[in-house]
């Protein structure tokens, strides 16, 4: 059974980053293959881990949903529409060396995204027994936990800036997982940007006001910002960056 890691948190606050390094260093540990998952609709992991993608989930469903309405035909002779439809959705897994990477996307104009939702659950479904790790990277709510698009989550990382806004949201979140009572192991939380990788009183005092376990904090580094400002993979930044050295201890702690 893989062992699933989620992230979430609210937009803006580093926590695709932090699952692009979370995806490196399991892959370096060498435990088994890993499954990454982007299951944010704005979805950009592939540009930290530096993997270019051909086609998402949203992306497929679209396609085949304008050939049907204009009556084209696509599916080879011979194939069943179901046949077809699990083979273009199978164009959405990008193989890495070390990692494969399945990105949910979203569907074109108004409307909720159920249906690409249900895509998600089926697929990651389908790869889950293949895999040793599943780590997903989440929207800013607690939507794909909530409605069971994952499965069974070991460990959930709520990931925080600084600001003491940061930590209410990610405090919130805290306390959706205990009314959801969604069984993960490990819920931890990570302060990410932090000046000098301190956090002052009122941080700290909020993070004690909802009881969360935080498990580490991340100091602001220039470097990461240049890297994503010139375009470059965030999971290539030196491994004597001050984020990495910070990312990899706090992975560390964890029961992987």
């Amino acid at each position: 059974m893989a062992q699933t890691i989620a992230l979430a948190g609210k937009g803006g606050v580093g926590k695709t980053t932090l699952c692009g390094m979370l995806i490196e260093y399991l892959c370096e540990k060498k435990n088994g293959p890993v499954l990454a998952v982007d299951a944010d609709a704005n979805s950009n992991l592939n540009e930290v881990l530096g993997v270019e993608i051909q086609d998402t989930l949203g992306d497929i469903r679209e396609d085949m949903t304008r050939a049907e309405m204009a009556s084209e035909q696509v599916i080879p002779s011979g194939m069943t529409k179901a046949d077809y439809a699990e083979m273009r959705f199978s164009d959405a897994l990008t193989e890495a060396d070390d990692y494969d990477l399945l990105v949910m996307g979203r569907t074109q104009g108004k409307g909720c995204y159920c249906f690409v939702n249900g895509l998600l659950t089926t697929q990651v479904a389908k790869y889950a027994k293949n895999y040793r790790y599943i780590v997903v990277d989440n929207e800013a709510g607690l939507e794909h936990l909530s409605r069971g698009v994952l499965p069974q989550v070991d460990t959930i990382l709520l990931v925080s800036d600084c600001s003491r806004r940061g930590v209410q949201a990610a405090g919130r979140l805290s306390e959706m997982i205990q009314e959801l009572k969604l069984g993960a192991k490990e819920v931890c939380l990570i302060v990410n940007r932090a000046p000098g990788g301190e956090l002052n009183a009122g941080v700290q005092e909020e993070i004690a006001k909802y009881g969360m376990k935080l498990i580490g904090v991340v100091p602001h580094d220039d470097t990461v910002y240049e890297y994503d400002a010139e375009g470059r993979p965030s999971v290539t930044v030196p491994q004597d960056s001050l984020v990495k050295q910070a990312a990899r201890q706090i992975f560390s702690q964890l029961s992987l």
